[in-house]
């Protein structure tokens, strides 16, 4: 068992709660992981924030929402949060035609579905991040909704992996 992970088995709730709020903003969540402890690796721990996260009322969808910045925008401030969104953006690229597809294609998102796109940045090139929302903006609420819930359970996995390893 890795040290993050130990210190987090053994930390009190208040503090295991902090540890894992900036993974993903929602009580139900923050509490179904820490409520989950001790866990023998970090494998169990993510099963659990997987399950937790399955599904989001819409309630949580939009708390969950109000901490992600437009993809394309660097997130501001000393937070947990925008550390992992500065971290996962990385690899946006900052060309001015990147730039400029990206504010059209969120200005079009935010019109079409009223609120933020997102989308799990880590691992993805600008043009796939293009590409997909792209893709997205074709579907209906129902299905989008659905699309962006999977996203965010695999951002909130993929920071709960880092804070746990």
């Amino acid at each position: 068992m890795g040290t993050s992970l130990r210190r987090f088995n053994e930390a009190d709730p208040a503090d295991a709660a902090a540890a894992v709020r900036p993974c993903l903003d929602v009580d139900r969540w923050v509490q179904a992981v820490v409520d989950g402890r001790p866990y023998r690796d970090v494998e169990a721990a993510v099963a659990v924030a997987q399950s937790a996260a399955d599904p989001f009322t819409d309630d949580e969808l939009t708390t969950a929402l109000s901490h992600h910045p437009r993809i394309g925008e660097r997130a501001s401030g000393s937070s947990a949060e925008a550390g992992f969104s500065r971290a996962e953006q990385s690899g946006v690229s900052t060309d001015a035609d990147v730039q400029s597809r990206l504010v059209d294609g969120n200005r079009a998102y935010e019109k079409r579905f009223g609120h933020v796109f997102l989308i799990r940045a880590a691992g993805r090139s600008s043009e796939e991040i293009l590409a997909a929302l792209e893709e997205r903006l074709t579907n209906d609420p129902e299905t989008e909704k659905a699309v962006m819930a999977d996203q965010l359970r695999q951002i909130a996995v993929l920071r709960l992996q880092g804070v746990l390893t």
